[in-house]
């Protein structure tokens, strides 16, 4: 494999963000209950149009329950392994101009460690 400077990096993306969209059909809580489907569509047009989609920079992408559906709804980026919870637009806005753009975390929409399923 020959190596380029327009090659990606090792990790291909720079950071991965996961949004749950799992949706339970036994009445119990989720994701998909809180706007997740909403909070993943903004974030992912978000960063297109900030021009950060692609490879060596940032994947937006759809996933089902990570088990943390009491702080629904839940994202999740790595490499840092920041979990956050969100409510509207603005949240999503703040977590990619701040978090996936300048890599500082956004304290205020951070999941707290205890809250699981």
């Amino acid at each position: 494999m020959s190596s380029s400077s327009t090659a990606p990096p090792r990790g291909y993306y720079g950071r991965h963000i996961f949004f749950c969209l799992n949706e339970r059909t036994n009445g119990e809580d989720s994701c998909s209950q809180h706007n997740a489907q909403q909070g993943f569509a903004r974030c992912k047009a978000r960063v297109k149009e900030a021009g950060l989609a692609g490879p060596g920079k940032i994947r937006v992408n759809k996933a089902g329950c990570l088990d943390r559906c009491a702080g629904g709804p839940v994202a999740v980026v790595y490499p840092e392994a920041v979990w956050y919870t969100f409510v509207d637009e603005e949240d999503i806005d703040e977590i990619v101009e701040s978090h996936l753009r300048n890599g500082q975390v956004v304290e205020r929409l951070l999941l707290p460690p205890d809250v699981g399923r």
